[in-house]
């Protein structure tokens, strides 16, 4: 059992679905007594179901976690606010500027976990879906000390990284990493919409990397960027340049379209790599993989066994073939290593 602050103490979290109840979780594992209040009463019992907390009413809760839709922080965070006269409230909205304008209480500092996955609703939560995870601390000028320490807590216990930031700093960053992303990913899925079955054939893992957020819910994204609009449009705005700049490109001089793809591979170098360090140079190998039940836990075994650490993996399944090809990238001074060592256990790998 945890010996932190939250071990025995009485949080309430207002909203129960995908990162309410992730939060719930996580909380309940470190002694927390969690009370769940949602607008939706299946929500909450979906959440106590899997022992996310109880749906009793919250006495003199110490920690208030507002987590529902962006367009109701404000309002449910001024009520909890008022309604729990010492507690300290926090949230875990993805734009913070509105909220920082709006709520000069002293005991609320914003929140925002970088965390997410494209299912919603309390049943895809986890306990461990904010480990490793970028936690955006935003207090605003009148936040207190010790409501700042108590979230600074909650983000440690949780497993996430603490980063603190400022409202303005912190919206212009989510609109250049997250929001605009998202919506390139869903005009790139958008034009799928028409396609033929016979275009769609060659359909490969860059689209689906490209497309795969695209799947997430839309009412929310229709609230944060509404709540964040002046951000996302100026990079938008910045990106409409860009796009004009390819498409005459490829209008007139096709070669020139190498000094885009210059600086697109550029900008890859920064974004963190692992445990959001610098992004460290790795190299794929690529194995073959018969797509049956236990063959990847076999690989992974086999490349384990030979002491080569993973980087990272992904798998892409072969068309009309029941065989799938995992990547798996390692350090460039591992690579050949790993290859030999494959081969030598039956698999088919090579660079």
């Amino acid at each position: 059992m945890s010996n932190s602050t939250f071990d025995g103490a009485t949080v309430l979290v207002v909203g129960s679905g995908l990162l309410g109840t992730s939060v719930a979780l996580g909380l309940t594992a470190q002694g927390a007594r969690v009370h769940l209040r949602d607008i939706d009463p299946q929500n909450v019992a979906q959440a106590v179901g899997i022992g996310a907390g109880s749906s009793e009413p919250a006495v003199a809760p110490m920690l208030v976690v507002v987590a529902v839709p962006p367009s109701a922080v404000i309002e449910e965070a001024c009520g909890v606010l008022a309604e729990f006269e010492t507690a300290i409230v926090t949230d875990v909205a993805s734009v913070k500027s509105p909220l920082a304008k709006a709520i000069d209480n002293p005991r609320f500092v914003g929140g925002h976990p970088m965390a997410g996955k494209e299912r919603s609703g309390p049943l895809a939560a986890s306990a461990k879906l904010f480990e490793g995870r970028p936690w955006a601390i935003v207090p605003h000028e009148g936040s207190a000390a010790e409501a700042i320490a108590v979230v600074e807590e909650l983000v440690d216990v949780l497993g996430a990284v603490r980063v603190l930031m400022t409202p303005e700093l912190h919206d212009e960053a989510v609109a250049l990493v997250s929001h605009v992303p998202h919506l390139v990913s869903n005009l790139t899925a958008g034009l799928l919409t028409g396609a033929t079955d016979e275009q769609m054939i060659l359909a490969g893992q860059g689209l689906r990397d490209v497309t795969r957020i695209a799947r997430s819910e839309t009412g929310l994204w229709v609230d944060i960027i509404g709540a964040n609009a002046v951000p996302i449009s100026d990079r938008l705005h910045e990106l409409r340049d860009n796009l004009n700049e390819l498409i005459s490109i490829v209008d007139s001089d096709p070669v020139d379209v190498e000094r885009v793809l210059t600086r697109g591979r550029a900008g890859t170098a920064s974004i963190p790599g692992k445990h959001g360090e610098r992004p460290t140079d790795v190299v794929t190998v690529y194995v073959a993989i018969d797509d049956e039940p236990g063959e990847l836990a076999r690989l992974l075994f086999d490349i384990g066994s030979v002491n080569v650490n993973i980087e990272d993996l992904r798998i892409e399944h072969e068309v009309g073939r029941p065989v799938g090809l995992i990547e798996v990238f390692v350090l460039p001074e591992r690579a050949d290593y790993l290859v030999d060592a494959l081969n030598s256990r039956g698999w088919t790998a090579y660079l």
